[in-house]
């Protein structure tokens, strides 16, 4: 009887529970019928995410990653954010200060004491004395307080969630079910528009600001679902579902025609090759020895001038082929406004070599070290947009310090990456570790034409790439030494 009672007593807790809260939603419909505020309609959602939280944190966060792909930017006046993502990151910052004061102990010291947490460690601290030596410390600090609440979603929270296979399993699905489902959506809008370049900034939108976002998203999933593809083998329906995502993700790629996604796609499948050759290590300085090559031969006597924009034939290009035929001839606009940026960061980091001039503030600066020669009428920048290269980002905002602290972080995850890869036993985690691996690969060189890790879809994958690669350590590690702990009794 007390335990009918009981329930009793739950249900009708559980009707006014529904009641009170239809009430809400409907006296907030009523006031964005009368106001027009969209604020309006939010509460009844902010206060059931609250409530949420506080039930079940963890189960909030798979939540989240089901909401970065289906997010979209707004302006609100001066200021912009990303809706609903962004504001579940605000929110996860107190819960984790709330989760290290019961229990500081609940970050684990494997992360703590990993060779890439320590990269992250002093990448964050040299950001601290960067927007301490700010020109604009308004400006830096909101790049700061949104750095914080950015690792802590991506970096932290996933060490304390995602502990066994089913959770590697679920993020993947919960982020990369929405992804491809609106790509399939935009990749047929873009098929009735003739796959018309300027369209492919149309397509993508609200969820994305543009087709270079959209094709970074894309390429740094295809990897994945090349993984997906293996571990589903004699899974039957599952295999052939993901072998027709792997079809699709080419044409996907191809059409939105950002030429980085493509070479990201290539260097993914070096990398890939490397790591397998045990020969990962040399791919990076072969790249910065490339690059400095390059930057040696333009330097010298001045042979950039040589590449400067003939304005009456630079031009948007109206195809993916007229773009990589102005490319090579050198009349494409986005390629020329670039060398634009580029120059401006070089001649900038001259004066702030350290320090830079603080995070959040290369717009503001940069146009008086511009070089006229390679002005285009794309120049004006009304979209505040920066170098389109991280590691100049890097360098003019946060000096030389932040910009090889970065090359470190990039040179030391593959390294990691083919340690944990020819270490694992498990055929899973070989698998996902190679996946991951590539996803960075893809996510590296796209930021390598532009500065994306800013950006929350990216920014996610990148951040949970390494993060993944990270607890699979771990995991393979923990793996490795309860079989070897049980070799002497099972031989004997």
């Amino acid at each position: 009887m007390m335990m009918w009672s009981k329930l009793k007593d739950n249900d009708y807790a559980g009707r006014q529970i529904l009641y009170a809260g239809a009430a809400l939603l409907l006296l907030c419909v009523a006031l964005f019928a009368y106001t027009g505020n969209f604020i309006c309609l939010a509460v009844p959602f902010v206060l059931a995410g609250m409530a949420w939280v506080s039930l079940s944190w963890k189960s909030f966060y798979w939540f989240f990653l089901f909401t970065i792909p289906l997010s979209c930017d707004i302006e609100l006046g001066p200021l912009s954010t990303t809706v609903p993502d962004e504001q579940l990151m605000w929110l996860f910052v107190p819960v984790m200060m709330m989760v290290l004061a019961f229990n500081y102990k609940r970050i684990p010291g494997w992360f703590l004491r990993h060779p890439i947490t320590l990269v992250f460690f002093l990448q964050f601290v040299w950001l601290v004395v960067a927007v301490i030596f700010s020109e604009n410390h308004l400006l830096s600090l909101k790049f700061l307080a949104a750095k914080i609440w950015f690792l802590n979603a991506y970096v932290v929270l996933p060490v304390l969630i995602i502990r066994e296979r089913k959770d590697f399993v679920r993020a993947y699905l919960l982020f990369a079910v929405p992804a491809l489902l609106h790509a399939l959506f935009a990749f047929v809008w873009h098929f009735f528009l003739n796959f018309d370049y300027w369209a492919s900034n149309d397509v993508v939108r609200p969820f994305y600001v543009n087709h270079v976002d959209y094709s970074t998203v894309i390429s740094m999933l295809f990897p994945l679902s090349l993984t997906a593809y293996q571990l589903t083998k004699g899974k039957g329906l599952q295999r052939w579902i993901i072998l027709g995502s792997i079809l699709f993700l080419i044409p996907a790629i191809y059409y939105a025609g950002a030429r980085a996604a493509m070479l990201g796609v290539l260097f993914s499948l070096a990398v890939a090759f490397a790591i397998r050759k045990k020969l990962v290590n040399f791919i990076m300085p072969a790249f910065f020895i490339f690059i400095g090559s390059v930057i040696f031969y333009l330097a010298h006597n001045e042979q950039y001038v040589k590449y400067r924009p003939n304005l009456k034939y630079t031009a948007t290009q109206r195809t993916f082929g007229d773009l990589i035929t102005a490319t090579f001839r050198g009349t494409d606009m986005s390629s020329m406004e670039r060398f634009y940026r580029w120059i401006a960061a070089v001649r900038m980091s001259r004066e702030r070599p350290v320090t830079g001039v603080g995070p959040n503030n290369f717009y503001d600066h940069y146009k008086a070290y511009t070089s006229p020669m390679f002005k285009t009428w794309v120049s004006r920048n009304p979209e505040r947009s920066t170098t389109h290269n991280y590691f100049l980002f890097m360098l003019v905002e946060q000096g030389w310090p932040a910009s090889i602290l970065y090359g470190i972080l990039v040179m030391v995850v593959l390294a990691q990456a083919q340690r944990i890869y020819h270490r694992a036993r498990d055929p899973f985690y070989k698998k996902v570790t190679m996946g991951l691996t590539m996803m960075f690969a893809v996510g590296f060189i796209n930021n390598f034409f532009s500065e994306l890790l800013e950006t929350h879809k990216i920014g996610a994958l990148f951040y949970l790439s390494i993060i993944l690669l990270i607890i699979v350590d771990h995991i393979t590690r923990k793996q490795n030494a309860a079989a070897d702990a049980q070799a002497p009794s099972t031989s004997a």
